[in-house]
């Protein structure tokens, strides 16, 4: 299993409508094969960062999924990014 995880950072005034922007890349991951969990959120306390969380069954899904990367429309919005991806070994539920 795969981990994708970091944070975005836009301009406040922007964030809202990047988060729009992403409304059409995170139904397409969740469609996707191989994706078991995918969400870009706005941060509870921090007005231009995103948050970002991918979970994938492997690193061939993400990278059949991922192509060339975001849009220039996208990418342009950025003022950084701290994303990284974490290959998973063994997993416990929290919740059971």
């Amino acid at each position: 299993m795969l981990i994708v995880a970091g944070h975005l950072m836009v301009a406040p005034d922007e964030r809202l409508s990047y988060l729009a922007g992403c409304e059409a890349v995170v139904a397409a991951a969740r469609r996707a094969p191989g994706c078991l969990d995918f969400a870009i959120a706005a941060d509870l306390l921090d007005p231009g960062r995103v948050n970002v969380y991918e979970r994938w069954e492997s690193q061939a899904d993400v990278d059949a999924f991922r192509g060339s990367g975001p849009s220039d429309e996208q990418g342009a919005a950025l003022l950084s990014a701290s994303v990284a991806e974490y290959d998973v070994g063994d997993t416990r539920s929290l919740t059971d």
